[in-house]
């Protein structure tokens, strides 16, 4: 700061000199008549003004710097008096610091003390403890453990038992209402499935003739049905085997007309066959347009409705599919209404569900996968193609109606009476039941009864309770729905029984 004062200050002399010089250049150039004296007289007045405005400058210059280093100072002794009380309060600070950290430390040898008088009580006592109840401590943790998992499993009932029946107050009966009300509106009666069909005879004379000379006659109706007649010792009656219930229909109702008519011959036997072809094929079509009329569905290609009807001889266990399909399509529209969905693409798919078992028989692929095709090449809509393909979990349902057609299709199929089952099924699922409940520890004996829908299980009453033996039909009945197929529901009884006897003398 003084060194730009210094500069100032000699800035200031030099611009005054190069004023003189200058007013001494133009007054020498001016003066001719003037003379030295006078000159010289200004030039000293000039010099001594010149001199006195600098030292006024350097010495109001010095008074700020004077004032400056005033200023500073007083800043610098606020500063430290700052600092010394900051100083003055950290180490105040620090003192409190240290005095917690001594107590903290005597706290701390106190709790240290404490807690081996403490061990050492416990140790004590666990000792006695042991010698009074004669267990040690693994043998006591491991009984109270067992407790604590018993007291768990019991509460853990208790609340399942108490969720459930605040679910069914709401869920279950308004579910049990809406499915009850459907069955009921829509009961569809059922053929038993056969692969084969009897024919009567009128006398046992026919069956000769129907066998012809050298078997001309029964070889000709075989070749062109594509069905084996077997003629046995069965009084008055021909059995028509075949896989394909259309040809076996075919193959009956051609040999009815023959024996009607009485001229069984090859040629005669040919036009047979071509008018029962001709009545079926009929039959068929009137079938299949009476279906979608009775389910209220307009539009079908042709080709489909030839195909469903084509399902009124095809049967799968004992259940006629036509009717079968009938009655997915009804039940699901009816949900579909209940529940506000789609009721016309419900039945339409429930109609066409299983339209894939009108060529499964001919064709390779699943019914599932030949229907997806069939609706494909006839224009059917994408919500109608994936309710078929989703109604029995091929792929995940999603869409409301798909969901119907595949729970109409299930109770369609479930429902008592719908199906039957053949023998060797219908046993391996009662053995299969049977095995299940035993694999249980505890059971002293087990029932699969009312046709395989109710299974009894007799416990040892010694090691369950109520609410044990309520866990363990709970876990019978999850155990058989995770690994056993079935129609309709199975029934899971507990039976705990426990006899006290006494002899009166």
């Amino acid at each position: 700061m003084i060194l730009t004062t210094v500069a100032a200050v000699i800035c200031v002399i030099l611009l005054v000199l190069v004023v003189v010089q200058q007013v001494r250049y133009n007054n020498l150039s001016a003066q001719t008549e003037q003379s030295k004296a006078e000159l010289a007289k200004k030039e000293a007045i000039i010099h001594k003004e010149a001199l006195i405005k600098a030292k006024e400058a350097l010495q109001a210059e010095s008074e700020q710097i004077k004032e400056d280093e005033r200023e500073r100072r007083r800043e610098l002794s606020a500063l430290e008096n700052k600092l010394i009380k900051r100083e003055d309060l950290l180490e105040t600070k620090i003192q409190e610091v240290t005095d917690k950290e001594v107590e903290l430390d005597k706290l701390k040898d106190q709790i240290i003390d404490k807690e081996d008088i403490l061990a050492e009580i416990i140790q004590k006592q666990t000792a006695e403890l042991e010698r009074i109840s004669g267990l040690s401590t693994e043998e006591a943790k491991k009984m109270f453990l067992e407790q604590l998992k018993t007291d768990l499993a019991q509460e853990q009932m208790q609340l399942i038992r108490e969720n459930e029946a605040k679910i069914r107050e709401t869920a279950v009966e308004k579910s049990k209402e809406i499915l009850s009300t459907t069955m009921q509106r829509c009961m569809i009666e059922q053929v038993v499935e056969s692969t084969v069909s009897v024919v009567s005879l009128p006398n046992d004379e026919m069956k000769g003739r129907i066998i012809g000379r050298e078997g001309r006659n029964i070889r000709t109706l075989e070749t062109l049905t594509g069905v084996d007649l077997i003629i046995d010792d069965t009084p008055e009656a021909v059995v028509l085997s075949s896989f394909d219930p259309v040809r076996r229909e075919v193959a009956k109702l051609a040999l009815e007309k023959l024996i009607q008519d009485g001229r069984i011959h090859p040629v005669r036997i040919e036009e047979m066959v071509e008018k029962a072809k001709e009545e079926i094929d009929k039959k068929i079509m009137e079938e299949g347009e009476n279906a979608a009329l009775d389910v209220g569905i307009i539009g079908l290609n042709k080709e489909l409705i030839k195909n469903l009807g084509r399902l009124y001889y095809r049967t799968s266990y004992g259940q006629n599919v036509l009717k079968h399909s009938l009655e997915v399509g009804h039940i699901a529209g009816m949900l579909a209404a209940e529940l506000g969905a789609n009721v016309y693409v419900a039945k339409r798919a429930g109609l066409l569900h299983d339209i894939g078992k009108a060529v499964d028989q001919t064709q390779e692929g699943t019914h599932i996968e030949l229907g997806v095709e069939l609706a494909q090449r006839y224009g059917e809509k994408p919500e109608i193609i994936h309710a078929i393909e989703a109604h029995h979990d091929g792929v995940t349902a999603n869409s409301v109606e798909a969901v119907l057609v595949k729970l109409a299709d299930a109770i369609s199929a479930s429902r008592p009476g719908a199906r039957r089952d053949t023998l060797e099924i219908y046993i391996k699922r009662l053995q299969k039941i049977e095995e299940i409940v035993n694999s249980y520890e505890g059971i002293k004996q087990s029932f699969a009864v009312q046709a395989g829908r109710e299974v009894r299980v007799i416990v040892q009453s010694e090691m369950f309770d109520d609410l044990a033996s309520q866990k363990l039909a709970r876990d019978i009945a999850n155990k058989i729905e995770n690994e056993l197929d079935y129609p309709g529901q199975i029934k899971v009884t507990v039976v705990r029984e426990f006899r006290t006897t006494e002899i009166a003398k």
